[in-house]
């Protein structure tokens, strides 16, 4: 199935089951090919009609230049109206932040579920930018470690990626790991205040300091937001574990 955001981008999605709309949103240099949230639409699909899709510039959608978060969330809003929103959104990692881009912009939106956004809400952050233009600069695998190492993934995770059908799958979308940086440049209080429906963030007990406190920002500055911790790994949740908690608190 397609839809085109108002940009002329066509943006490739799936949906299942029945119920209420829900739109998973996936993290860097994820797509519906190359994604743990396959298990989780299955396990979600008897309580919601759930919508995954490919962000552009990856996977079977197409690109248009430049990119813009407000782009992102044009192409939110299309998937919306294709199903028949209002919808809840659920984003993980910096799927997180084009779905508080959405929320704050006023699209039919009638709740949120992040997990752990990579939030940094220093206004006009030099470091920030400069690592939006490094990245920029890379190709192939060099944007993939330069990203991965810069985010804070554990090195021996990298080290366990690489030579894996999952690492071929993000190097094959590298130059879209620019526009979840530039995302992050593009959080600050001012957005997540303006995020008007009731919002659940979560995190793993196994993340580092940096990621938990991420959310903890976030769940203080989301006017209707809470704060919940689940058992998981390294930034990363069972699937089956989430699909609890998401139920309880989308449904």
């Amino acid at each position: 199935m397609e839809v085109f955001s108002p940009d002329g981008t066509r943006i490739a999605y799936e949906q299942r089951g029945s119920g209420p709309p829900l739109v998973l949103v996936d993290a860097a240099g994820h797509f519906r090919a190359n994604s743990p949230l396959d298990e989780l639409a299955g396990l979600l699909a008897g309580d919601f009609t759930v919508v995954r899709y490919d962000r552009r510039g990856r996977g079977d959608s197409t690109d248009t230049a430049p990119y813009t978060p407000d782009r992102g969330v044009g192409d939110l809003a299309a998937l919306i109206g294709a199903v028949g929103g209002p919808a809840a959104l659920y984003g993980y990692s910096s799927g997180c932040l084009v779905a508080l881009h959405a929320a704050a912009a006023g699209l039919p939106v009638r709740r949120l579920a992040l997990l752990e956004p990579p939030i940094d809400t220093t206004r006009d952050d030099p470091g920030q930018r400069e690592f939006t233009a490094r990245l920029r600069a890379l190709t192939g695998a060099d944007a993939v470690e330069f990203f991965m190492a810069g985010i804070g993934v554990p090195e021996e995770m990298i080290t366990a990626m690489r030579d894996t059908p999952y690492w071929s799958a993000v190097v094959s979308v590298a130059p879209t790991l620019a526009y979840d940086s530039m995302l992050s440049e593009s959080v600050d209080e001012d957005l997540l205040r303006r995020v008007p429906v009731p919002t659940l963030v979560l995190h793993s007990a196994a993340s580092t300091t940096d990621l938990t406190r991420m959310a903890e920002l976030a769940a203080g500055r989301i006017p209707h937001a809470v704060l919940r911790g689940l058992p998981g790994a390294w930034h990363s949740v069972p699937a089956s574990v989430l699909a609890t908690a998401l139920t309880d608190f989308l449904r």
